[in-house]
């Protein structure tokens, strides 16, 4: 049986794209142009296997959407559709229950391997992720169709570099092994930004940073690095944002 999928989006030409590209791989799709008339279709959630929500709509943001649809079914599987992603919006989304994200603008095949990992997923009821987690679980979310996990990770005894080898997953795809090289001048670069000689977390840190990488590069690209290898040269700004904000919770806690 083909799976039930609604679609929740003010873009009329998104939300045609997605129906089109669904129907053809054989899903069963509907439609709603706001938050109140998804909600409104979506009732207790029964019918529907899955969710796709655009965050930024005009009346009913998609935050209160998704809050609304986890409180009616905890066990809701929905994918967040945003262009605007950042690390706030990320834990604020998770918190409200989303493991799974695409990032605007999306090819229609992007599109299906997300719907497809989404539904692939074992769903659990949603859980609070506490604010003051200094290490964000990028790993179990789902990020344009791709999750990952931590394999392991070594210091590099000459040069002091960390090396996190993670093991990246896509539905209908070979699993690919992904090493993800922290320079020891970058922790330099960290530790001058934040002006911590000790940074949180201790090697957690180090590893976080690494997840917070490889995720972003999934986000921005919706493919894994050439080669199979990211290495961080510098502070992008989406990592400043990331070290602002760990930081605050840091100090906070």
């Amino acid at each position: 049986m083909s799976a039930s999928i609604l679609v929740i989006d003010d873009e009329t030409n998104i939300r045609t794209m997605i129906r089109l590209a669904l129907a053809h791989a054989g899903y069963n799709v509907e439609t709603a142009s706001d938050g109140p008339e998804g909600l409104a279709k979506y009732e207790n959630g029964a019918k529907w296997d899955l969710v796709l929500l655009d965050q930024r709509m005009p009346g009913m943001p998609g935050i209160e959407v998704q809050r609304e649809i986890f409180r009616r079914n905890p066990h809701a599987r929905l994918i967040l559709i945003t262009a605007f992603g950042t690390i706030d919006l990320a834990l604020e989304a998770i918190q409200a229950g989303a493991s799974d994200f695409l990032r605007k603008p999306f090819t229609a095949e992007t599109l299906r391997l997300a719907v497809q990992s989404a539904l692939a997923r074992q769903t659990e009821a949603s859980h609070t992720v506490p604010v003051g987690m200094v290490c964000r679980e990028f790993t179990r979310t789902t990020i344009n169709g791709f999750s990952f996990e931590l394999e392991s990770q070594t210091a590099d005894d000459h040069s002091g570099d960390m090396i996190c080898l993670f093991d990246v997953h896509r539905a209908g795809a070979p699993q690919k092994r992904v090493k993800v090289v922290l320079p020891a001048y970058v922790m330099e670069l960290v530790k001058a930004y934040t002006d911590a000689e000790e940074v949180p977390g201790g090697e957690r840190f180090w590893i976080a940073m690494c997840e917070e990488s490889l995720a972003n590069h999934l986000w921005q690209n919706a493919e894994v690095p050439a080669d199979d290898v990211l290495r961080i040269e510098d502070l992008s700004t989406s990592l400043q944002r990331w070290l602002d904000s760990v930081m605050t919770v840091s100090d906070n806690n």
